[in-house]
This record gives C-alpha cells, sequence and structure tokens, in this order.
C-alpha cells in the first residue's frame, strides 16, 4: 500500500470518526473531542509499536526494554492508553476514564504537554446526559479501534502522514465552522504563499504572535526541510485562545516538530516570547493571520506598554489590525528580520491612528510589499484581504505592489490559489522590477506614497482599468436600419397570415 492510499484511508477513516457526534452535538464543540483521540490514539500506538519490537528481540532481558522505553518521545503511563480504554468502553464511566488517562499523560510529559489537556473534558455535559454521553465515548473508542485507524509506524511508516489527518481534520472543520474559523486556520496554499515570501533559510528563528493550529508556522519549517533537508530551525508561537493553543501543540508534535515553544495567553495584553532580560525575544521569519479589526484588543494599556511596541502611534479603541502589526515589527532582528501579515484593506488606506502609524512605516522604509488577494479565500470571511510583507533591511526605498485580486480558482464556498497563481505572485515579488507587469503590479517609490498621502490602495498604483472597445457608431446605424427592415418584413407577412385565418 503507497503513503498516498494510507494517508486517504486514515483521512477518511478520521472524519468517519465524527459521525458519532453528528447531528448530536455541534462540531465546534466535538472537533477538539476527534482531535484529541487521534492525538491519544496516535501516541498509544507507537508506544505500544516500539515496546513490541522490544519484545520481540529482548524479551529476556525485561530491565534492557524498560531502560529503552524510557527513551520514547513520550511516557505513556500504565492504563493510560488508548487500547485499555477500548476494553472498559461498555463500562460506565467512559468520560471520567480518558480524563483521567489524559491527565496522566501529561502528568508523565510534563515538560512538553503541560496544560495541553486542561480545555477538553470528556466528562463534560457538553457531550449530554451520562447514559448519552458514555454511549457516544463508546462508539468514538471503537472508531478509532478499527483496522484503518491502526497508526503505528512499522504499518503506517512516515510519521508525516498522521500529522497531515491532523491537518486534514482541522482543514474540515474550519470549512464548516462559519465566523470562528479563522481562528485556527489559515488556508494552506495562502500559508505555502507566505512562507515563500519570508524566504525561510536554515538555521532562522521564526514566530507566529497568532499562531492558531500551528499550520502557518510549520509550512516555513517544511520549506526548509524541503530547501536544504534539514531540521535546523526553531519555531516559536502564541495563542489566545487556550483549545485552538491546545490544538497547536498537538499539531507540531504529530508533524515531528520537536523544536518548538508555543505559549498560551493575549500577545498584545501579555506577550510571552521573552528575552533573558524580560524585553520582546526577536526574531528572523515573524509570520500571522492575525484577527481582522479586532475589538478590544488592549488599548487601555497600549500607551503605557513596557516593550515600547506602540512608539509609532497607538492603533483605534475598535481595530488592533495594527496592534500586531506593530508588535511584529517590534520582535524582527536588525538585520535579517522580515516578516508577512494577513490583513484587512482598510489597514492600507484607513486615516487617523492608522494613518499615522503608517506614514511611519513607510518613511522608515519598512514596507516591502502590498499584495493584494482575492476575495473568499479565507475561512469566516468572504472579503479580500491582503498581505503585507515588511523587511528590516531592504535592497531599495520603494514598495512592490501586486494586484492578484482576479487570480484564483473558484470554488462554490471558498475560492483557492492555484499553483499557477501563487508562481506568478512570486515571480512579480522576486523580479522586482521598475517597470512593473501591466495591470498587476508596480514598483512605488516612497515620494509617490507620500504624494498620495500615505495611502496604500493598491488601485491607486496598479492600473487594472481594462478600456472599453471603440463604438463603431456608422456600422451600429447601420446594423438598426437592417433590423427595421427585416422587422418591416415579419409584420408584413404576420399580416398576410392573419388574412389567411380571418382576421383582419
Amino acid at each position: 500500500m503507497n503513503d498516498q492510499v494510507k494517508q486517504d484511508d486514515i483521512n477518511a477513516a478520521v472524519w468517519g470518526a465524527c459521525d458519532t457526534f453528528r447531528g448530536v452535538v455541534d462540531s465546534s464543540i466535538y472537533k477538539d473531542y476527534v482531535l484529541t483521540m487521534l492525538f491519544h490514539k496516535y501516541i498509544s500506538d507507537v508506544w505500544q509499536d516500539h515496546y513490541d519490537s522490544y519484545q520481540k528481540q529482548y524479551g529476556d532481558e525485561p530491565e534492557l526494554i524498560t531502560e529503552m522505553m524510557k527513551a520514547e518521545r513520550f511516557t505513556l503511563p500504565e492504563g493510560a492508553d488508548f487500547y485499555t480504554l477500548h476494553r472498559r468502553r461498555h463500562e460506565p464511566g467512559n468520560g471520567e476514564r480518558i480524563d483521567k488517562a489524559l491527565h496522566a499523560i501529561e502528568e508523565a510529559n510534563i515538560s512538553k504537554l503541560r496544560d495541553v489537556f486542561q480545555d477538553i473534558s470528556f466528562n463534560s455535559n457538553k457531550l449530554g446526559e451520562e447514559a448519552q454521553k458514555n454511549e457516544l465515548l463508546r462508539e468514538l473508542l471503537e472508531d478509532f479501534h478499527k483496522p484503518a485507524l491502526n497508526l503505528r509506524p512499522s504499518r503506517i511508516g512516515k510519521l508525516d502522514i498522521i500529522g497531515n489527518a491532523y491537518e486534514f481534520l482541522i482543514k474540515q472543520f474550519a470549512a464548516g465552522a462559519g465566523k470562528t474559523a479563522g481562528e485556527f486556520y489559515t488556508p494552506p496554499e495562502v500559508s505555502q504563499l507566505m512562507a515563500m515570501l519570508v524566504d525561510p533559510k536554515e538555521g532562522d528563528e521564526i514566530c507566529d504572535p497568532a499562531c492558531g493550529s500551528g499550520s502557518l508556522l510549520m509550512k516555513c519549517g517544511r520549506l526548509i526541510s524541503k530547501r536544504y533537508g534539514s531540521k535546523k530551525y526553531a519555531l516559536y508561537g502564541q495563542e489566545a485562545i487556550g483549545s485552538t493553543w491546545a490544538l497547536a501543540k498537538m499539531n507540531m508534535f504529530l508533524h515531528g516538530e520537536d523544536n518548538h515553544k508555543v505559549e498560551w495567553g493575549d500577545t498584545i495584553r501579555n506577550p510571552k516570547l521573552l528575552d533573558g532580560d524580560d524585553k520582546l525575544k526577536h526574531f528572523d521569519i515573524v509570520v500571522a493571520n492575525p484577527p481582522f479589526s479586532l475589538d478590544k484588543w488592549g488599548h487601555g494599556t497600549a500607551e503605557d506598554d513596557k516593550f515600547g511596541r506602540f512608539r509609532r502611534g497607538i492603533p483605534p479603541r475598535t481595530k488592533g489590525d495594527y496592534a500586531f502589526i506593530l508588535h511584529m515589527v517590534e520582535t524582527l532582528k536588525p538585520k535579517t528580520g522580515r516578516m508577512a501579515v494577513v490583513v484587512p484593506h482598510g489597514v492600507l488606506f484607513r486615516g487617523a491612528a492608522e494613518g499615522k502609524i503608517r506614514k511611519k512605516l513607510v518613511d522608515e522604509n519598512l514596507i516591502d510589499a502590498v499584495i493584494g488577494l482575492p476575495e473568499k479565500l479565507f475561512y469566516g470571511t468572504g472579503i479580500p484581504a491582503a498581505i503585507l510583507v515588511l523587511r528590516k533591511r531592504k535592497s531599495d526605498e520603494a514598495t512592490l505592489f501586486i494586484d492578484a485580486s482576479r487570480d484564483f480558482v473558484s470554488g462554490k464556498n471558498q475560492n483557492q490559489l492555484s499553483e499557477d497563481n501563487l508562481k506568478a505572485i512570486m515571480a512579480a515579488y522576486e523580479a522586482r522590477d521598475l517597470d512593473g507587469v501591466e495591470k498587476y503590479a508596480a514598483l512605488v517609490s516612497k515620494e509617490q506614497m507620500a504624494a498620495n498621502d500615505y495611502n496604500l490602495n493598491i488601485p491607486r498604483y496598479v492600473d487594472t482599468f481594462e478600456a472599453e472597445p471603440e463604438i463603431d457608431l456608422m456600422a451600429v446605424r447601420a446594423e438598426r436600419e437592417t433590423l427595421k427592415a427585416e422587422l418591416a418584413e415579419l409584420e408584413k407577412r404576420m399580416d398576410g397570415y392573419l388574412k389567411e385565418l380571418g382576421y383582419s
């Protein structure tokens, strides 16, 4: 069986496990139970697979087996494995037993899994009264016990198959989650584009201060692995929503990204990625798809921010877009720092406080590119967005504007960027041609932007106007006369038919 067949089978099996909850519990609730169970099943299968292998080789040396199992990525306490829970599935108390198993696993792996399961309780009344809850969890345990979800490395091989299944589930949940989808997932092709724009290199430290489930961070890491055949990089993130932070942690481990530090907390009010001197840690790359125009982002404490993030100005009370942008700018390394951030178009032209901040970013020559994206790309909103690329050290004193809003693959609910769309954007970005690409890209000087009052609205610089074809009025008149003659002839024939039928 090849890897793709395995991947498709596992994806179908984990999506099928959701049938247990459909029509009984909302997907915004049950997604956390299914994703957590996938993680639990995976670490149980890996542990058991390795134990059985050592048992086969060193069955007469139990002390050696015990010692070798201590080197596992995750320690699995006795009785906390998936199979023990499955054997007892017909007994009352499934929810309580699963919770106890997860807490035991967390305690045994505290340096890696501290607080990861604190926001999830399988014994919660969210799953209904005791009898219904016990039945749902029995069915869930049976779903994950099916042969297609045997996740032992000796059967499936590559670790990424599990990580990809987890990512597949997150994407499916995002597609049906409505407004809340953007809180935990960035479409993969947008993540890929942002990763290519910041050009991650071996040895880079990469951060996402609004990391959701971690997919954007991992896209940057995977690009390094693909280019250099190396995992010499470090991933950092922070996420405000506890359950989403837990998804990110599990997602990292399932993709084999052990070299990460993902913190739980509000990045603007309480940034947790600090250096040893209690100052903001600096990174080679910062990427983010923060919540659009966040209300109540922390305006009240911004003026006294001890990290000096708002020295260029304090964003409006009800729109936190520039709060995230300014935070990201302050966490860039002075020489190598570059960033890409998804923003609503209002960020490009709104005035007042945002206009003053934008002016300073332009005057400091930080804005490398402004890229307009198509509408309906992002889960939870149909509005078009843009990507801002900023760099600490630029090759010129201009900003590249790209209008990629018309190039996409149309979908019923979500549009997508194709591989060709991504290539076109990157070709324009990398060429950075002074002449630009007609009706697609333009390189604009600081002076031009200043003359436009620092308005960065893309149509001001990229002329996408399509001229209407010239109309030949004489030809139109001649066609009109011909049609009049044809109409007169038709009416004459109609009169003849009516007379034949006895009508005058």
